[in-house]
């Protein structure tokens, strides 16, 4: 990614696109054959040439098309023609934001792949599912990470169309109505470039479409700090269902040895911030002074290379994060028993109201108990057998059906189903080897 947004790589993506142009009117018959001919042989620049033009003229095009003259000659008079600033400048952008684009749809199809194996891994793992950081009911641990995939889904497709939607150029002249060229023209120089032709453009493409482009890395980046703000809270001390990895050298304090941070996680959280507040930037760029102005030329000097850069380093560490994680099926299972069974009060609620109470009363009567478990720190389940509200009204096989974890979880398959298609890419490991994948995890 470095690469992509460099100055070096910059001015090339520059030079291709005046070449596509002078090529294309010289096979138009408006520039001579031999002048393309020259150019195309010949143009080249020194980037250090073309910042010590830059510092007395002050424009970044100027200085690039005299730095590029004097390796071309005579024949120079023929290269820009027809052409205004951005006209190579913003065509220029589209392709290096498409090669950007690549190294990113890479990286979320990594992710992708790393969350469906892990899911599966953990399909069956139970634990408990909170809501407001409350215990609720039990959930699988497979079933989280299945969730965070199918949002890394939605954001491949969502990204594809934006970077689909900065796959265009245009060559439509200084204030967008092809005073020197044709939309015939401008759509031959596209295709040499392999983008589309925006169908209108001022003296630039309109910046919705980078706002478009950024929120999108805005998303991803916020389903980034989703999954490592979920860890974070899994890793707490009090929790410790799940950890991101930590080397046996590795150091999480100078005062305090026994620590042991989630620093990846915290890092993916705040450089979230960052691209999100970019997002900002790029919808601020939309509103631009009648056809042009270049208030928002800085900012993209900034927020389409930072924003693009970051999200490629917040998928890889991410990525590593799935992959890496200890996970801790044992502490789950003490964690979701801990309650003595409160996690399945609802089932209880329901049993009521089949055997004719009414859902106000059934709620009062469970929640008396609840609360009465919470508080005392007494077994939820053998309160229920004691209450005769209860027991008069409910048998008590149903009474200790409505503990069954497997009852509880009975849908997860067809969840994955819908998630993961009916093959699921794969089958879920055994329990065995599940177990040993997970006490390896704990050992290392």
């Amino acid at each position: 990614m470095a690469r992509i947004w460099s100055d070096e790589n910059r001015f090339r993506n520059w030079l291709a696109v005046e070449t596509a142009a002078t090529e294309t009117l010289a096979a138009s018959g408006i520039v001579p054959k031999q002048a393309a001919k020259a150019i195309r042989e010949r143009a080249d620049f020194r980037l250090e040439r073309i910042q010590e033009i830059e510092a007395e003229v002050r424009h970044d095009v100027i200085a690039f098309t005299t730095a590029v003259a004097e390796f071309v000659g005579p024949e120079s008079r023929w290269f820009h023609y027809g052409l205004t600033s951005n006209d190579v400048v913003d065509t220029a952008q589209a392709l290096l934001i498409k090669q950007a684009s690549s190294v990113i749809a890479e990286d979320l199809q990594r992710l992708s792949e790393v969350l469906k194996r892990r899911a599966f891994e953990f399909k069956d793992t139970p634990m408990v599912g909170r809501t407001h950081g409350i215990h609720a009911e039990p959930i699988t641990f497979g079933f989280k990470l299945a969730n965070w995939y199918s949002e890394t889904q939605r954001n491949i497709e969502r990204f594809s169309r934006a970077a689909e939607e900065m796959r265009v150029g245009k060559f439509s002249g200084a204030v967008g109505t092809f005073a020197h060229l044709t939309p015939e023209l401008e759509e031959k120089m596209c295709a040499r470039l392999g983008l589309q032709a925006a169908a209108i453009s001022s003296q630039v493409i309109q910046r919705d479409r980078h706002a478009n482009y950024l929120a999108t890395l805005a998303v991803i980046a916020s389903t980034l700090d989703k999954i490592a703000t979920e860890i974070r809270h899994l890793q707490r001390t009090e929790v410790r269902e799940a950890e991101e990895f930590f080397s046996e050298k590795q150091k999480g304090s100078s005062a305090m040895p026994h620590k042991r941070n989630p620093v990846t996680c915290e890092q993916i959280s705040g450089l979230a911030r960052v691209v999100r507040a970019n997002a900002q930037t790029a919808f601020e760029n939309v509103a631009l002074w009648h056809e042009r102005d270049i208030s928002h030329s800085s900012a993209e000097r900034v927020i389409i290379p930072d924003s693009t850069t970051l999200v490629d380093y917040l998928l890889q560490k991410t990525t590593n994060l799935i992959e890496t994680m200890f996970v801790y099926p044992a502490r789950m299972k003490i964690n979701l028993e801990s309650t003595g069974g409160l996690v399945f009060s609802g089932q209880l609620l329901l049993d009521l109201v089949e055997h004719g109470v009414s859902r106000e009363e059934a709620y009062r009567i469970v929640q008396r108990n609840a609360m009465r478990a919470w508080k005392e720190g007494l077994n939820f389940k053998e309160l229920l057998f004691a209450d005769e509200e209860i027991t008069d009204r409910v048998p008590r096989a149903q009474i200790e059906r409505a503990f069954d974890l497997k009852r509880q979880l009975r849908n997860i398959d067809k969840i994955f189903g819908r998630v993961f298609g009916k093959q699921g890419g794969g089958k879920a490991r055994s329990r065995d080897s599940k177990k040993t994948a997970s006490k390896e995890r704990v050992r290392r």
